[in-house]
């Protein structure tokens, strides 16, 4: 059984909107995962994950791992940090909840109802275009290895015991 779910969010074809499934490749790649954990690149399907699993009532995993990037204003390009659900930008909330109220959301619905533990690793942004405009940043090229690293040292550890320590 599958413990720990790795979705990489994101659009390869929007600049640095490509973050998480370009570290996906990057982890996959170039690491060895723990056999209780798969990568999946959800580009920008991963409200359709997250809904299987809030309905699945076996094969949920203990812990969810979600890449994407953000347009934080307190934030330097390229900089890799956590963020709790209730902190994900007004605009990239669509991307995840199933509801058109901007309250109801589907990540707290996984963490409250089902008990798996969701983290969210969030890498600032440094350009990402209105039109399609393939390509990374260099910060984000560069925070790419870092938030592999980063994963690594979270499934290193069980999934309650991840915390901003590990940025």
């Amino acid at each position: 059984m599958n413990t720990t779910m790795i979705f990489g969010c994101g659009n390869l074809l929007m600049g640095d909107d490509g973050f998480g499934p370009a570290v996906i490749e990057e982890l996959t790649r170039n690491n060895e995962l723990p056999e209780t954990a798969v990568a999946i690149d959800a580009m920008t399907g991963i409200r359709e994950y997250l809904f299987d699993y809030l309905l699945s009532e076996e094969g949920r995993p203990e812990h969810i791992i979600i890449l994407d990037a953000v347009d934080f204003a307190d934030r330097l390009p390229g900089e890799i940090f956590l963020i709790e659900s209730a902190a994900i930008p007004a605009k990239k909330t669509h991307d995840f909840s199933l509801h058109q109220f901007p309250t109801v959301n589907l990540l707290h619905e996984l963490e409250q109802h089902t008990g798996i533990k969701v983290t969210i690793i969030a890498a600032q942004a440094e350009y990402i275009p209105v039109e399609i405009e393939p390509g990374f940043s260099t910060s984000m090229t560069a925070a790419v290895p870092r938030a592999c690293d980063m994963i690594m040292r979270i499934l290193s550890k069980q999934p309650h015991e991840v915390s901003l320590d590990d940025v």
